[in-house]
């Protein structure tokens, strides 16, 4: 593997340890030990939860490319994937307002399971069963954890600024170390060991069963509105009514919709972008490289959230410098010369991109526990599953759209779609700060 990988990956390493190693007492926050228990918990949880997802990660497209199938037939189980999580989403997300978060979050564990057992079979119709469940899953992953914990940690009686401390710590290992480590250990399995591309999925319904037991034997369960009165149709009118009626809300669910859609259409991408003439790169290693970007940018959140800086103020500046690095792709398709020869390493275009990428997915770090932050201050909390998952649709339609294109468009035109709804989630985040003035 070239030093160039290991340089990357280093000089991140240095910079995130400096910045975690030189925390002052200004970015800690004294709390209490039944707080600090509660947390370590949620924590221990949320990161055998993402490591079940992240294992995942560096080898679905890779492992679907080594059952024979084309980026069109790729594209369409992505879709599948994520039209699941359109259809099927909202419906769960509701549920778990209605019949407890701790029970969707126990459906989560189950349902990614029988995704991961999927991916042992090269039939195309057993891996669209797969890409719809762990679609379902997706939704709850993103809805019912948080919302349990909003909800458990109010009930406590904990003060409400402690959650940030909570949000920014699961995303620092949950987004970070967890993540790290999963690609590198399913780079182990996959390739040092010889166990081949499914290998990390069967790792990853283990970590979901262990999770699992420790929800059930150590979690209480909280509801959102949980009266007799209200159906299904009843919970989505009150979801739809609080984002009609609140403008705070509807803006928030449009950031979340654009940075997410991109988001999720940059993990598509990003392998075919780095390697376009079929270039030999360490899947493992570069997703292990993405995360420890995302580790910088959950520290770096951790600090600002820590002093208490306003949100919707720095957010902007975040979704900005992620327009940017999304368009790289397009900048170096024009100024850098391509090699039409097949094979061999990583291209100077290709370096640079993944330098650009790695700022994009600090980004990312930055994100996650800053709108979980606007979150739990404007969503109400009886239909707050639901309203998370309405934020979702529009993202899942969005990526569909993009996948189901995949071949009428250059990679570069959708790198730029992706840039341009980044520059619109700035715009939108402004509007959100005077309204929060």
């Amino acid at each position: 593997m070239e030093v160039f990988y290991y340089v990357v990956f280093g000089a991140l390493a240095a910079v995130v340890a400096g910045l975690e190693l030189g925390k002052s007492g200004k970015d800690r926050v004294a709390t209490t030990s039944a707080f600090n228990s509660f947390k370590n918990n949620y924590v221990l949880v949320y990161s055998l939860m993402m490591s079940g997802d992240w294992l995942q990660g560096p080898y679905v497209y890779y492992l679907y490319s080594q059952y024979g199938f084309d980026k069109g037939d790729i594209g369409r189980l992505f879709i599948a994937g994520f039209g699941s999580s359109m259809l099927f989403g909202t419906i769960v997300g509701s549920l778990a307002d209605k019949q407890g978060r701790k029970r969707a979050c126990i459906t989560y564990c189950i349902s990614y399971i029988l995704s991961c057992i999927t991916k042992h079979s090269p039939e195309y119709r057993v891996l669209m069963i797969g890409r719809i469940l762990g679609g379902i899953a997706t939704s709850l992953l993103f809805s019912a954890f948080e919302s349990w914990l909003v909800a458990e940690h109010n009930k406590r009686g904990f003060d409400p600024q402690w959650l940030s401390i909570t949000f920014s710590k699961a995303i620092f290992l949950g987004n970070g170390l967890i993540a790290i480590v999963s690609g590198l250990f399913a780079n182990l399995l996959a390739e040092n060991l010889g166990f081949g591309p499914v290998a990390p999925f069967d790792a990853a319904a283990c970590f979901l069963a262990i999770g699992m037991a420790i929800i059930m034997s150590s979690w209480s369960e909280n509801y959102g509105d949980p009266s007799e009165s209200k159906d299904l149709m009843a919970q989505f009118k009150v979801a739809a009514k609080a984002i009609a009626s609140d403008e705070k809300i509807a803006l928030l669910g449009a950031i979340q919709s654009l940075f997410e859609g991109s988001m999720y259409t940059f993990v598509f991408l990003w392998t075919p972008a780095l390697s376009p003439n079929e270039e030999d790169i360490p899947h493992g290693f570069i997703f292990a490289t993405f995360m420890l970007s995302s580790m910088l940018g959950s520290s770096i959140a951790s600090r600002l959230l820590a002093r208490k800086l306003k949100v919707e103020g720095y957010m902007q500046i975040v979704f900005s410098i992620s327009a940017v690095t999304l368009v790289l792709p397009v900048v170096t398709n024009i100024l850098v010369p391509t090699s039409s020869v097949k094979g061999g390493s990583i291209s100077v275009g290709g370096s640079l991109q993944l330098l650009g990428f790695c700022t994009f997915e600090a980004c990312v770090g930055i994100f996650w526990p800053s709108i979980m932050k606007m979150r739990s201050q404007y969503i109400p909390e009886e239909a707050r599953s639901t309203i998370m998952n309405f934020f979702r649709i529009p993202l899942n339609l969005f990526v569909c759209v993009v996948l189901y294109n995949v071949n009428a468009f250059p990679i570069t035109v959708m790198f730029g779609m992706c840039s341009i709804f980044l520059f619109m989630a700035a715009i939108l985040q402004r509007r959100l700060m005077k309204h929060k003035k």
